[in-house]
């Protein structure tokens, strides 16, 4: 009897155990889980280097969950409905949503360049574009930018091409059978036609656009307005983690949360930087300017209403 009442005094210490430990768990959970949206392409990460920081800090009162969307419509869908507290997105397709009355403000950049003009081999200059067929994935990008910005500089304009829109995934397929004759796309869907020699490189965007800017980091107001020390924890870490531009690094989280081939990333991984990130005024307004003057947009948000500055 004795040694029965010893196995059960075991017994009920391992129990005592176990409930102590679903009690540090639930106090886990009961972190702030903020929401993250994100396309799976370079220009994401700068959320994926702050969540990585974050799930190592324990001392945060928040973490992130990173929600993976196919589409930019399905991305913003989620955020202009709240669905999700924020997202790496085009910058104009979030310019466009606050002209609309939705309540976003944007934080920061997510990269400067890393947008490359890929054509057909049989493409040797602009002027070959000319009746061409040129895909974008959303006529508020820069990518639309960047393409009107060529053709200007060539003394063609949008009317010169049969300009269409197309999912990221689909443009390197499109290229390589005939159905389009250039594109202009997140990365790493450039690299994926160059690094297997289905297409070339006509243009970086560097050389159409320095420093150009294509994402942001953008959260909702609502989120905004009744968090306010987490969004300012939240602006310190992503800042902080951005700002070496350390390739390895980012070579590493993009293996990590792609999944891509190693010669696409390396080659992905030339045309883009994330440091500077911050949205200077500066950038801003010829951002601005860029989308009135290639029609775009008409009436894009000031700086102040849409930047949160830090």
């Amino acid at each position: 009897m004795k040694k029965y009442f010893a196995i059960i005094i075991v017994l009920l210490a391992l129990v005592g155990v176990g409930c102590s430990n679903v009690g540090s768990n639930a106090g886990d959970n009961s972190r702030k889980h903020v929401k993250i949206g994100y396309l799976p392409i370079t220009h994401a990460i700068s959320v994926f280097a702050t969540k990585d920081y974050i799930d190592r800090d324990t001392t945060k009162d928040f973490d992130i969950e990173l929600v993976k969307f196919g589409n930019w419509t399905d991305l913003t869908d989620a955020l202009n409905s709240g669905r999700i507290d924020g997202a790496s997105v085009l910058v104009e397709l979030a310019m466009a949503a606050k002209a609309k009355g939705i309540g976003l403000k944007a934080i920061a950049l997510g990269h400067k360049d890393g947008n490359v003009i890929v054509v057909r081999d049989n493409i040797n200059s602009v002027a070959d574009l000319k009746g061409k067929k040129f895909a974008i994935p959303n006529t508020q990008s820069s990518h639309n930018i960047l393409l009107n910005q060529m053709l200007k500089n060539n003394g063609l304009s949008v009317n010169d091409l049969q300009v269409i829109q197309l999912a990221p995934t689909e443009m390197p397929f499109s290229l390589s059978n005939g159905s389009i004759d250039g594109y202009c796309v997140a990365e790493p869907f450039g690299a994926m036609s160059v690094s297997k020699g289905l297409g070339k490189v006509l243009f970086t965007s560097e050389q159409l656009w320095e420093n150009s800017v294509c994402c942001a980091f953008v959260l909702t107001e609502s989120f905004i307005n009744a968090n306010g020390k987490i969004v300012s924890e939240l602006s310190d870490v992503y800042y902080a983690v951005n700002t070496k531009n350390d390739k390895a690094a980012v070579a590493s989280l993009a293996k990590k949360y792609l999944g891509q081939q190693d010669d696409v990333l390396n080659t992905s991984l030339q045309w883009i930087h994330y440091d500077n990130l911050k949205i200077t005024r500066e950038d801003y307004e010829l951002l601005v300017q860029k989308v009135k003057d290639f029609g775009i947009s008409e009436n894009p948000p000031s700086y102040e209403d849409f930047i949160l500055e830090n």
